[in-house]
């Protein structure tokens, strides 16, 4: 059931640095073109709320597919930026027919992506992966009954 959550918290992560980051990033670079205001304030706070949801999913110990999941997504379209930068770009949402906001977070996006910060981002969310501890599970999580050793059992070491 924990992996199934990671799942689900995966792709929330996901969302969150793609669409929320893309968004905030896209903002704060039409904003920093002008005077500041409200929109940069904003940008600043949507750019600190995706800041803690990647933290609380690097963070949590609910399981690795929560940081597994969206390094992937970063890390492969990485990939395909590297090996065909067209068909990268391809994917980010530009056509007059989407929403506005949706544009504005692929704009984002895709700056994200030609800087490298998709990268370094996918890379964090690795890290937590291979850590074996957050394979296991904690011993407070455990559902069953409680386990008593017999006296043949009992180890004194």
């Amino acid at each position: 059931m924990r992996h199934f959550a990671g799942l689900l918290i995966g792709l929330v992560a996901a969302v969150a640095v793609l669409g929320g980051g893309g968004w905030a990033t896209q903002q704060a670079v039409t904003v920093a073109q002008g005077p500041a205001g409200q929109k940069l304030w904003i940008a600043l706070g949507a750019m600190a709320a995706v800041g803690l949801v990647v933290g609380l999913v690097v963070a949590g110990r609910v399981s690795p597919l929560a940081t597994f999941l969206p390094s992937m997504a970063l890390l492969a379209w990485t990939v395909v930026y590297a090996l065909d930068m067209n068909r990268a770009l391809s994917f980010v949402p530009d056509e007059p027919s989407m929403h506005q906001i949706v544009r504005e977070a692929g704009a984002g996006a895709r700056l994200l992506l030609t800087s490298g910060v998709l990268a370094l981002l996918g890379v964090a969310l690795f890290v937590p992966v291979l850590m074996p501890s957050r394979w296991q599970r904690r011993q407070d999580d455990y559902d069953g009954e409680d386990y008593e050793e017999s006296p043949q059992e009992k180890s004194y070491y």
